[in-house]
């Protein structure tokens, strides 16, 4: 059954079904509108492209995304380092998992100063690996986001650019020439929260110096990537502000290109969504839990969306605090605030289960359930429902 046709279909069941409950409802939704996502689309890597992706089309493809965080991106030695943050070697039935919750987009955090020589040049198998993972999700017609996450080599302070510099134009020549034929579905983030580590500027959006960093690193990558040719060329390329932070917008500038995705992380309301120590309580129809997320969506589209620049929010969640009913109203909300400016969400999960501080998550990875099901399921409606 074709998508539209599925659409067809839903929409007469819950007609019928009108006044059944909502299970009932949950039950036909999973069957005529999740399912959509969930048969095996090939997606053949190999898509030569031939003219600068829009980025705000590129983004409006992605319904929804997941982080497959603390895996490759764990920082142990070697090749068995996927697992050294307690996780379990990633596998297609994981990705797939993803893809049937409704799931059309993975980011990919990965490291790579671990796998390398003191120059970035990186190792063979680690390569393999990665492209293997890439491949698990691309492979199925998914969106993949593909970064390097826990570097400290790329501090943003002024005395460290040179050396920054060559290191971020040798690791992305590399990684961009390995992925060159690859089609638009991928795309490369060249930071990870890029910011002054363990010093008071480090949260609170930078200072000039920090910020000034930011922005001639972000240019270093676009130029490092462009310069590979290819698919490279046109290629859809994310940058993020100081620490991928709201704060951090002060001082941003994007790189001359025409192709941009601006990356910005939002554990929001901070308060409620990261604070283990923060309230409880989400209220969609209070502006106390909802101002700072209406104000970074208008901030975000009137500065960037609007001007044919895209927007991902490649990292966002709320902690577990016991609280799912309230947990259960932002995943209402929050895909709906940015969905309709045309930003999309990435959720961030981590695989680590129990209350408070980064306990971030949603899908075991050893038994593949989710934790909280209702939670996935009603985050993945609000998307398809409000995106535009």
């Amino acid at each position: 059954m074709g998508l539209l046709s599925k659409i067809t279909a839903f929409v007469t069941a819950m007609t019928v079904m009108a006044g059944s409950g909502t299970s009932q409802a949950d039950k036909i939704f999973d069957k005529y509108i999740l399912d959509s996502t969930s048969g095996s689309t090939s997606g053949n890597s190999s898509e030569a492209l031939s003219a600068p992706v829009d980025p705000v089309e590129l983004s409006k493809g992605i319904t929804i995304g997941w982080n497959l965080g603390n895996s490759l991106d764990a920082t142990g030695s070697g090749m068995n380092s996927e697992t050294s943050w307690g996780n379990p070697k990633t596998t297609k039935s994981l990705i797939l998992k993803v893809k049937e919750a409704g799931f059309n987009a993975v980011r990919i955090p990965t490291t790579w100063f671990n796998h390398s020589d003191s120059e970035l040049n990186v190792d063979s198998a680690w390569f393999d690996r990665v492209q293997e993972v890439v491949d698990y999700a691309y492979d199925e017609g998914m969106y993949v986001i593909l970064n390097a996450h826990h570097e400290d080599w790329y501090d943003p302070y002024e005395s460290n650019l040179t050396n920054a510099r060559r290191k971020m134009k040798n690791l992305w020549t590399q990684i961009a020439n390995r992925f060159k034929d690859y089609g638009e579905r991928l795309i490369f983030e060249g930071l990870n929260e890029p910011r002054w580590r363990s010093t008071n500027w480090e949260w609170n959006g930078g200072n000039t110096e920090g910020r000034s960093a930011v922005n001639k690193l972000n240019e270093c990558f676009v130029k490092a990537v462009r310069a590979t040719g290819g698919n490279n060329s046109y290629r859809a390329l994310m940058v993020p502000t100081y620490a991928a932070s709201a704060s951090g917008l002060d001082g941003f500038t994007l790189p001359a290109d025409s192709s941009l995705i601006v990356s910005v992380h939002a554990y929001s309301p901070y308060n409620f969504a990261m604070n283990e120590n923060g309230t409880t309580s989400f209220d969609p129809d209070d502006v106390n839990s909802t101002g700072e997320l209406t104000w970074l969506a208008d901030t975000l589209y009137d500065r960037f969306v609007s001007k044919g620049t895209g927007v991902i929010i490649d990292e966002c969640g709320t902690v577990n605090k016991n609280n799912l009913s309230d947990r259960m109203n932002w995943a209402g909300y929050f895909p709906k605030v940015f969905g309709e400016k045309g930003i999309r969400i990435f959720l961030w999960d981590n695989n680590a289960y129990g209350y408070g501080n980064e306990k971030f998550g949603l899908l075991h990875r050893d038994t593949l359930a989710w934790e909280f099901p209702d939670y996935i399921k009603k985050l993945v409606r609000t998307a398809k429902n409000y995106n535009k």
